[in-house]
């Protein structure tokens, strides 16, 4: 019998045998892929029993060992150390699981037996301002998430919350009635007049009052505000769908759910908060003080949900974006992809929405942070001039890099040379930013993210290029092909390539791309290890040359997978 997470068929059956051991039900994962050597993988279990059972950890080890079956796919336990159980794959399993991987287009990764509905939230620039540097983690990031669940088996509705409301656009839209410019515009007219807009709000009183004023009519519908309003998201839209194609992000109109979508909504959620008994009025302003939030001073933090003026703030607006979702959508999961400085703000919104009914025991919230893109001077990535790094001009620099790495390949004709530079440098740029603990920060640098060497999706591409070479070359039928393992690099690499479910679970459960990063980079390192030792084309022995030309297309076939779900794709020559 074959499996797909073999960690987690493992701990299964170490749950089995410890019911004949105890009646406590261990909660958490048991059996983790192990970094020893000739042990595959390790559960230390019995350790975390010792002192709830009274007992010596590997007299419980030895008890579990006792009861538990595993003959099939392992070979006996071994009881090591104080108290480890470790595992060691039996070789004709691990043969024919590695050989019925050939016929899998999911390479042993099962789908979730607990689909969920999941709305997620990523990208979300503002409109009238072009995408800079700062939107390129949300969206890098949501995307490769919003694969991986889907890849899993669940349902995901991505929602691309743009800025397209409030504050901003009311003195944008004033500043665009007192000037009058000649249209149409484009986006970087519109951030220019942006900025003109800001100054004018911050020095000039009587300005940032009409900008208020402002909106509160283009969010009471004002028709000659809205016609106004509608042009700027227009061509806002239009630049992010560009933006989006050379990124190869997927997200369309369709997936737009702007704050103004919300707008319809505001009322009500005030009104269901106001007779939950959840409001109080604060200095004019109708707002929340969720339970456990306060200031440095201890004082309570509220959330205002309608501020003084009438308007209603983007806190207004996240409240109804789950009401929406939850109530209307029947979401079962929202998820937000947002930098790290919003936690405490989404804390509070989620407080306050299971206050109000909106999130039940069912809803899962979760708001899914990351750090900064740093340049590498340490500081937050800037033009020469202190402005924010145009996120077109950061792609269009990264085909242009990626045009140099391929220079001097005669063989390409123009179109492909043109495909391979957009697939090299659009993909350092999303592998580089996925690669690492999206928590942390990260240092933006060409020369490492372009690497032919080491941890980048440049390495990863070039090592899959060289196998679909050699597969060319061998240009072999392997249809009744199967996998012999005589060498331990062809079972280490039989081993890498099990294992991929077990990364893909990783990465997609715990929303961590970077986890599936350093299993494709590992594998890949443990293919260069096989090839250096075990000849392909040349290999001999009765079916030597199937056996390695099969673990080779399998490792070509990992590569590709799993690239695709981090949104990155692998040409077929570099």
């Amino acid at each position: 019998m074959l499996f797909g997470d073999v960690s987690e068929e493992l701990s299964r059956r170490v749950v089995e045998a410890l019911r004949h051991v105890t009646d406590i039900e261990p909660a958490a994962a048991l059996v983790r892929v192990s970094a020893q050597s000739g042990v595959d993988y390790q559960c230390d279990l019995a350790m975390s029993l010792g002192k709830r059972l009274g007992k010596p950890p590997r007299e419980i080890a030895a008890a579990i060992a006792a009861r538990l079956d595993v003959a099939d796919l392992a070979e006996p336990p071994e009881i090591a150390g104080p108290g480890f159980l470790n595992f060691t794959l039996r070789e004709s399993w691990l043969e024919d699981r590695t050989t019925a991987l050939d016929g899998d287009p999911r390479l042993g990764a099962a789908t979730t037996p607990r689909p969920r509905r999941i709305a997620i939230d990523y990208s979300s620039p503002n409109v009238a301002k072009e995408m800079h540097v700062g939107n390129l983690r949300a969206t890098i990031i949501g995307d490769a998430i919003a694969r991986l669940l889907r890849f899993s088996g669940h349902e995901v509705v991505p929602h691309n919350h743009l800025g397209d409301w409030g504050t901003p656009f009311g003195m944008l839209i004033e500043h665009l009635l007192d000037e009058r410019p000649s249209g149409p515009h484009a986006i970087g007219d519109l951030n220019g007049f942006y900025q003109a807009a800001r100054a004018k709000f911050d020095t000039d009183e009587d300005f940032a009052i009409r900008s208020r004023e402002r909106v509160v009519r283009l969010q009471s519908g004002d028709e000659a505000t809205l016609t106004l309003w509608r042009r700027l998201v227009d061509e806002s839209t239009r630049h992010f769908a560009q933006v989006y194609d050379l990124l190869g992000i997927g997200l369309s109109s369709d997936d737009v759910y702007g704050e103004s979508f919300y707008n319809p909504f505001l009322a009500a959620v005030v009104d269901d908060l106001t007779a939950a008994g959840l409001t109080e009025i604060s200095d004019g302003a109708v707002c929340v003080f969720p339970d456990d939030f306060r200031n440095r001073e201890g004082e309570p933090l509220p959330l205002i949900v309608r501020k003084r003026d009438g308007g209603y703030g983007y806190a207004a607006t996240d409240l109804a974006t789950v009401r929406y979702w939850t109530e209307q959508r029947g979401v079962t999961d929202l998820l937000y992809v947002v930098g790290a400085p919003q936690a405490q703000h989404f804390a509070m919104v989620f407080a306050v929405c299971r206050a109000a009914g909106w999130l039940r025991e069912e809803h899962r919230a979760e708001h899914i942070g990351f750090g900064t893109v740093l340049g590498e001077d340490g500081r937050a990535m800037k033009t020469r001039s202190g402005e924010s790094v145009r996120l077109s001009d950061l792609l269009t620099e990264a085909v242009s890099q990626a045009t140099e790495v391929i220079e001097g390949r005669g063989d390409l004709s123009p179109e492909v040379r043109e495909e391979v530079a957009r697939a090299i440098g659009i993909g350092a740029i999303k592998y580089a930013d996925l690669s690492g603990d999206r928590e942390r920060d990260y240092v933006f640098s060409w020369e490492r993210m372009l690497s032919k060497n080491g941890n980048t999706s440049v390495y990863l591409q070039y090592a899959n290029a060289r196998i679909r070479s050699v597969l060319a070359k061998a240009d072999q039928d392997l249809t009744g092909a199967r996998v012999r393992l005589g060498h331990p690099a062809e079972r280490a690499l039989a081993l890498a390539l099990i294992r991929f479910p077990e990364a893909v679970g990783a990465a997609a459960t715990g929303h961590l791309p970077h986890k599936l990063c350093t299993y494709l980079y590992e594998t890949a390192v443990v293919f260069s290890r096989f090839y250096e030792q075990c000849p392909v084309l040349d290999a001999e022995g009765p079916g030597a040359r199937d056996s390695r030309l099969l673990l080779a297309g399998l490792t070509s076939k990992t590569l590709t997978l799993g690239l695709s779900l981090l949104g990155i794709p692998s040409p077929d020559r570099l």
